[in-house]
């Protein structure tokens, strides 16, 4: 019986070590570095603006004034953002000169000069080096955001993809975690001059992929739909799936191409005009803006208040703080072991909902803790439990969606529009906190658990689940809402329905 089969085909599907491989190697030098950048910058602050400070004298013979060190630093920090937003507006013209594969190879250019820039600067006496050097991580991290997702997307069979699309979550809260690790004192020794080489360390992520990614295939349907590479993308499926007759894959992936030979080339205009694709577009926005919106960035602004309130001396900070990373990456790694049994829905309507009501007890904790003393402890559970919802499913699977929602055709583009959305959001969030929270106070808060509350509403009703599904089934799943036909492709059928069956 074809449902059944489909059902048999399904369990089959697994992890193989050049599939672990090229996952690990890939996040590594890429989403690593993203997580690593957003807390590297916190340790070393104060020695960066003795810097500025030492730099701007010798210049011009006077100290450097507070506005002027504050703008600095602002721009050293928001910087990143606007790095990372030009580097996702330039990934459909990268992937399509050098694919998948060899956009992630290219980007380690990037983080080697960003590496050289920052971790020379105070040698050079040049904080421009510190500023352009945070721009250039930024336009790393911009691209692999982009180019890392599309490439796990593609490579893993649908069985795992949500498992294997995890991997960039895990290392982003993997790189945050290491950076707070070595900005420690015992490691990061706090004297000056050895703040640098917490900036060089980003070179070490870069080699370690550009030794292991040359050696692992490019993304199989790349190579079949955009190279026409038959006989590559046959090797590549044969690496990734652990084994040699992959002509029903080939098979699938033809038949779509064949689908897709009266679509021209797909641009982001042609996305935002396309009916068939509107209700994948508005959620991919959606989604990605609730990422970023969710108000995770805007717990740090809290944190070492509340943990100073607490009681806890500062030097002991530093090392608490280590719970939320570590926090963060445990959940991560929970939510890939589970993302195939629960789905990428249940995850983003239970990661949602819990941060609003997390947020909601946050703000009601902050309002009492001046008067009992052991509230701020219910504060700081607050603000793990909150870590941990983000990270149980709005931490990783906007980046697995954008991969899943759009055929191959859409797919560069849409990763544009989602990247773009994600970095607006972004400097965004850094850009107007302040404000709120200066408006509101200990009510901040509120705004955040407003829109976790809107988002899981949005994914209850309108996200369908994309847990296993291919990618025809999954545009299928969008023609109701997008008032389209929802005939199936007949050819892709037959072979969905040939690769269903168990073979002797």
């Amino acid at each position: 019986m074809p449902r059944s089969g489909r059902s048999y085909s399904r369990r089959r599907g697994g992890l193989t070590a050049c599939l672990i491989g090229a996952a690990f190697f890939g996040a590594l030098g890429s989403s690593f570095l993203y997580g690593y950048n957003l807390s590297v910058v916190n340790a070393p602050a104060n020695y960066i603006k003795a810097f500025y400070n030492k730099t701007w004298q010798e210049r011009y013979g006077e100290p450097i004034g507070a506005g002027t060190v504050t703008l600095l630093w602002s721009l050293t920090v928001s910087i990143f953002a606007i790095g990372g937003l030009v580097g996702a507006l330039t990934v459909p013209f990268l992937i399509k000169i050098f694919g998948r594969k060899g956009t992630l190879l290219l980007n380690n250019v990037n983080a080697a000069i960003a590496a050289l820039l920052m971790a020379l600067g105070e040698t050079a006496a040049s904080f421009e080096m510190l500023i352009i050097g945070r721009f250039v991580i930024g336009l790393d991290s911009g691209i692999a955001l982009s180019a890392l997702p599309m490439y796990l997307g593609e490579i893993a069979p649908r069985q795992v993809r949500g498992s294997i699309g995890q991997f960039n979550s895990i290392f982003i809260c993997l790189g945050v975690f290491i950076g707070q690790v070595l900005g420690l004192p015992e490691i990061f020794h706090q004297v000056s001059g050895t703040w640098i080489w917490l900036f060089a360390f980003l070179a070490a992520p870069a080699v370690l992929q550009l030794c292991v990614l040359p050696f692992l295939p490019e993304s199989p349907r790349f190579l079949l739909i955009e190279r026409r590479d038959e006989a590559r993308a046959e090797k590549a499926f044969q690496a990734f799936l652990g084994k040699q007759d992959v002509s029903l894959e080939l098979e699938e992936v033809h038949a779509e191409s064949r689908a897709q030979n009266t679509v021209a080339a797909v641009t982001v205009l042609d996305v935002f005009r396309n009916r068939n694709v509107r209700w994948q577009l508005i959620t991919v926005i959606v989604t990605m803006a609730s990422y970023q919106l969710c108000g995770l960035n805007a717990i740090w602004y809290y944190t070492n208040g509340i943990f100073e309130k607490a009681g806890f001396a500062k030097s002991l900070i530093p090392y608490i703080t280590l719970s939320t990373g570590g926090i963060e990456t445990l959940a991560a790694i929970i939510s890939g072991l589970v993302i195939e049994k629960i789905g990428r829905k249940p995850l983003l309507i239970f990661g949602f909902s819990a941060m609003a009501l997390f947020f909601g007890l946050l703000t009601i904790f902050l309002n009492f803790q001046d008067r009992y003393s052991w509230m701020p402890y219910l504060s700081f559970a607050s603000i793990l439990a909150l870590i941990a919802s983000f990270c149980s499913g709005p931490g990783g699977i906007p980046f697995i969606l954008t991969g899943e929602l759009f055929e191959q055709s859409y797919r560069s583009a849409a990763f544009m529009i989602a990247g773009t959305v994600n970095w607006l959001a972004n400097f965004a969030v850094g850009l107007l906190f302040p404000f709120i929270q200066e408006a509101l106070q200990d009510y901040a808060f509120v705004v955040f658990m407003v829109i976790c509350v809107m988002a899981s509403v949005y994914f209850f009703f309108l996200l369908p689940e994309t847990k296993s599904k291919t990618f025809l089934e999954i545009s299928q799943s969008f023609a109701k809402i997008n008032k389209v036909s929802d005939a199936p492709d007949q050819e892709l059928e037959d072979v969905l329905s040939a690769k269903g069956r168990p073979h002797n």
